[in-house]
């Protein structure tokens, strides 16, 4: 056993990589304590307890951030509609720095200089972990074993990995059965790599986890989900049965089984990682989608035209900061700022439904709507006067007037 380095906190899972990080951790001399965040994924804790503990772990960490995840993270993005590349929802970019958080929180608290994770060195998931982490505790040491030479050296693959687990007694999940790498949290659940990395082969049915196959979900739409909104959303109510859930968790939680009996929010998409190569990922977001159309609806609604363009350019740079790992930057606490302010209007009820894979918007209300239906009828003339159009149109003709204009006369003069 190598000369004891000190204390070093690992941000465990319980799979493959984490379950022989910690092994290997152990074999460089760190006294390992193990950090399992339950982030609302299907786990046996206890059991995940047990397993750290009979790895060697001095100490063994499982702390429920499922709230703090839904109301400090997911529901910025909600009132962002952040969409990475314009089908991301963004559930592992939005889970990794309130991990990471927690992490730097216990290795504060132990007294501990390192932190450690298994994020693999061709992924995002590093930059969002240690950028987290240094933003908040800039004297914490990070160890990422996959980009040190000594540990992907001696495990270039999966293989060798399963191999050095066999070999120490690490009961991990993968099997050839199974080989992709799944991640799971409250948000989605994740598939990539292994057979995944050929962008060709087909996911198939096999691959769904939150959400059931839509076609051979019901047979008939939900009963009207009611979906109120005060900046964020506040209330479900599903009009067939009349449940309610009005905290945030709860309300999230019942989205994701109603969306995902439907097959609502599975993607299958090739993105561009950050560090600069693109990526095949396929993604279960149930919850999330139900609630980026709800969201989208009742802030049409409210919002003004000029101030909703403007808040849409910002929402494209609050999701690239948050896929890239920049959630603490100055500039995202600037943006989140922002969006929060703009949406102090956006306030009430959207009526939808779910069925075969699909979100449907049925109506909506606000005592904040900026719609009048006199003024848009097409049966009353209301407070608008026809003939004003006139010169609205004029005004703005004038510049394509003018412009086509000078394309005719460089025309002519370039066929002389």
């Amino acid at each position: 056993m190598a000369q004891s380095k000190g204390t070093v906190v690992l941000a465990y899972s319980g799979g493959l990589d984490t379950s022989c990080i910690l092994v290997w951790l152990k074999e460089q001399g760190y006294d390992v304590i193990a950090y399992l965040a339950n982030i609302g994924q299907k786990e046996d804790f206890e059991a995940a307890r047990k397993k750290a503990a009979a790895l060697g772990a001095k100490k063994v960490y499982i702390e429920d951030i499922s709230r703090e995840f839904v109301e400090e993270f997911i529901w910025p993005a909600v009132q962002a509609n952040a969409l990475y590349e314009d089908r991301y929802l963004l559930g592992t970019a939005l889970a990794r720095p309130c991990i990471a958080r927690k992490l730097v929180e216990i290795a504060q608290k132990e007294g501990a200089q390192y932190v450690a994770h298994g994020a693999t060195g061709k992924g995002n998931d590093q930059v969002r972990f240690e950028l987290t982490c240094y933003a908040l505790c800039p004297s914490i040491k990070v160890v990422a074993p996959w980009r040190l030479p000594e540990f992907y050296q001696r495990f270039p693959g999966r293989r060798e990995l399963m191999d050095y687990a066999k070999k120490h007694g690490i009961p991990v999940p993968v099997t050839p059965q199974t080989p992709w790498s799944m991640d799971e949290n409250l948000m989605h659940i994740s598939y990539e790599a292994g057979i995944l990395e050929n962008p060709k082969a087909e996911g198939g049915s096999c691959i769904c986890s939150l959400i059931g196959n839509f076609t051979a979900g019901p047979g008939r739409p939900s009963e009207g989900l009611l979906l109120r909104e005060s900046s964020v959303p506040v209330k479900v109510t599903n009009a067939g049965d009349g449940a309610t859930r009005c905290s945030a968790l709860e309300l999230f939680v019942y989205l994701n089984e109603i969306a995902g009996k439907h097959g609502v929010g599975r993607i299958d998409i090739v993105e561009n990682r950050f560090v600069g190569m693109k990526s095949r990922g396929i993604y279960e977001t149930p919850a999330g989608t139900i609630l980026y159309h709800a969201h989208l609806d009742i802030e049409a609604f409210t919002m003004d035209r000029e101030v909703r363009k403007i808040k849409q350019g910002l929402a494209l740079k609050f999701s690239e900061l948050v896929y890239n790992g920049f959630w603490h930057s100055p500039e995202c606490e600037f943006l989140r700022h922002c969006i929060g302010r703009s949406q102090e209007g956006v306030v009430g009820t959207v009526h939808l439904s779910v069925f075969k894979g699909q979100v449907y918007i049925l109506g909506r209300e606000s005592p904040r709507s900026l719609y009048n239906e006199e003024l848009v009828s097409m049966n009353v003339q209301g407070d608008y006067e026809p003939a004003d159009a006139t010169g609205f149109i004029n005004i703005n003709s004038l510049r394509l007037k003018e412009y086509h204009r000078l394309q005719s006369k460089v025309t002519v003069k370039q066929d002389e």
